[in-house]
This record gives C-alpha cells, structure tokens and sequence, in this order.
C-alpha cells in the first residue's frame, strides 16, 4: 500500500512539475503584444537603477511627470542612439517638469555599460524577471533564431546579459504617465527601428 501511495505521489509531483509553464512558454508572440493603452493607470513599481539606488514610480511623481522608456540593451545600436538623444535633451524635458526613465531586462552591468555608451544621466533600471514589461504588455518571446542572432551582436548569450533562465525581450516603447499616475501618451511600434521623437515628447508632455 505504501508503495502504491509514494508511486501516485511521483506521478502527481511529475504532473505537477510539467504542468507549470515557465514565462518564455506563455509569453505571446510579437505580433500579440499591444502595449498599455493611454488612460490606463500604471501601478507603483520600485526597481534598482545603474547606481544601486532604488527608483520608486509614486515618489517620482510627486515631483512630476514620468518618461518611461523600454529598451532591448546595451547591445542594441537603435537603443543606443535613442537613450543618446534622451540624454542630449535632457534639459528640454527637465524643463517641463518631467524625468526620464528607462527600462531592460539587462542586469545591473549591463547597465552600467548602456550608461557609458551614451553618456545618460537618467535612471536605468533593471527590470528583473520582466515583471514591468509584463505588465505593460511590451514583453515577447522572440523565438530561437532571433535570440542566437542577438546572442552573437551582444556576445555573450541573452540569459546571462539578463540573469534569467529566459530570453524575452520588450517593444522598445514609450509611456509618458501623468502625476495620477495615468499614461497620457505612449509610443509603440513593433518595428525596433522606429523610437519615440524628442519633439513628440515634449509636445505631449502635460
């Protein structure tokens, strides 16, 4: 009798172990993400930046608008341009009160490299287990072939750039959200050529 319980009991565990699906198994495909849509409202998130201090969404609001950025990585050089240009006009979006972040999968290293690369004064920040793309609805899996490309452009392989077992990437999109925490405006394209504009920015920057 015994062994018949500890045999229904491996089975179960074995079920239960299959059954789980991991995050890269579930995540939808490029052409399923959407994005966060303007007027939804962005919970708080707290994720550590290239510094080690702690980014906080609700205490940056109190101070004004947020620019919430999503890049692929350092290893990227459409993202790179683009954190170039947010960084030179820095100073323009300070003006309205607003700040810059911006999000990757990439581990805190990683970080640090994009913040040489291009000189950004700004927050960048791990998103860890992609739990912000996630719930942005920016995160997909980009499939095997793809990865491997990405794997030799980084030179080193995906899952250790992000410290995961998996290698989903974001839509490199864009999210202005509103001291309410509201998203007001948001730039997203699927086509990781195409980023948001400075001047499209400031236009719509409350």
């Amino acid at each position: 009798m015994a062994l018949i319980d500890t045999m229904k009991y491996t089975i179960l565990l074995f079920s239960l172990l299959f059954s789980i699906p991991s995050i890269a198994q579930t995540a939808p495909s490029l052409d399923e993400v959407k994005g966060a849509q303007v007027g939804d409202t962005v919970k708080n998130f707290s994720l550590s930046d290239q510094n080690g201090q702690t980014f906080t969404l609700t205490e940056a609001l109190k101070d004004g608008p947020v620019v919430l950025v999503f890049y692929r990585g350092q290893w990227c050089p459409y993202c790179n341009k683009h954190m170039s240009h947010l960084q030179d006009s820095l100073p323009l979006i300070g003006a309205k009160g607003a700040r810059v972040i911006a999000l990757s999968p990439e581990n805190p290293a990683y970080l640090e490299k994009m913040e040489i690369k291009t000189g950004a004064k700004f927050s960048l920040l791990y998103d860890s287990s992609y739990q912000i793309a996630k719930r942005m609805d920016v995160l997909f899996d980009p499939g095997e072939q793809l990865v491997k490309k990405y794997d030799r452009i980084s030179g080193k392989p995906l899952t250790e750039v992000h410290g995961t077992d998996n290698t989903l990437l974001p839509v490199p999109a864009t999210f202005i959200i509103d001291q309410d925490g509201v998203i007001v405006w948001r730039h997203f394209d699927t086509n990781y050529k195409e980023r948001s504009g400075i001047d499209a920015i400031l236009q719509h920057l409350p």
